[in-house]
């Protein structure tokens, strides 16, 4: 008999081959027109491509590098820099802000100006930062941040509002300064609320990524991707919407494999 990992990787495996073959069925028989849906092959060939050298055209001897002029995983990496610039700067302004808004009156003042930046649509002021910033890294990066930082600074607020007022008094009693509750109480009593945060900003800042690199955003996957549309490139496009997915997903496990390193008591105690 299998155990219960392994009969979740076949389920896994099995769902995954019914979707490639359904795929496989719809495109082969055109159910789909061509120019709005390509088929299985014809996306890793245009995966294949982006990461190789190849000829610029049909009987060329000129090669060409990728997609313009940068590989595949160049254009991830690119965009995975952009991201770990905006949501780093999320995680160092929105944790200490956090902090004091959770536990000073600056919570009460401050909050409905974070929930109304929480509720922008990324498009809604990426022409704005383009404006202040220019086409470059800078605009996209900001934008970035700008995605990350509520989740982050919530999650922390969360996280301070919900440690018990007894266990904070009980080092206070002991003789401990505030300075030291806070960074031996609190800090750890909200970490789980802010890692959780800080995997809804990634998600967050992977789903701003195309957003942010409209305008100039070559190199950067998401840039690759919206040109690819404007092209009509559409087993290119489908070649970065899932590298964008599997990427995420890795991301995600990631974030939680370190959340179960640094938090191992959440959940049992």
């Amino acid at each position: 008999m299998l155990n219960q990992g392994a009969r979740r990787a076949v389920l896994h495996a099995t769902s995954l081959l019914g979707f490639l073959l359904l795929w496989w069925l719809v495109t082969h028989f055109e159910l789909v027109r061509p120019l709005f849906l390509r088929g299985p092959g014809e996306v890793w060939d245009a995966f294949v491509r982006a990461n190789t050298d190849h000829p610029i055209s049909a009987g060329s001897d000129r090669m060409v590098r990728g997609e313009q002029n940068y590989y595949l995983w160049e254009h991830l990496l690119a965009s995975l820099q952009r991201i770990a610039i905006g949501v780093g700067g999320g995680i160092v302004v929105g944790v200490p802000l956090g902090l004091v808004m959770g536990t000073t009156w600056l919570g009460t003042l401050l909050e409905p100006y974070l929930n109304f930046l929480r509720s922008l649509p990324p498009l809604a002021y990426i022409g704005l930062l383009i404006v202040w910033f220019g086409i470059g890294d800078t605009s996209k990066i900001w934008l970035l941040f700008l995605a990350a930082f509520p989740p982050i600074t919530m999650a922390t607020i969360s996280g301070v509002r919900g440690v018990r007022d007894d266990q904070v008094n009980a080092v206070l009693s002991l003789g401990a300064s505030r300075r030291q509750a806070l960074t031996t109480v609190m800090l750890p009593a909200t970490l789980p609320e802010v890692l959780t945060g800080i995997r809804v900003a990634v998600g967050f800042a992977w789903t701003t990524v195309v957003a942010a690199e409209i305008a100039n955003g070559i190199p950067g996957i998401g840039g690759l991707a919206y040109l690819a549309g404007q092209q009509l490139q559409t087993a290119l496009v489908l070649a970065c919407i899932l590298v964008i997915g599997l990427s995420a997903i890795a991301l995600d496990l990631g974030l939680k494999s370190l959340e179960k390193a640094l938090v191992p008591w959440r959940g049992k105690a």
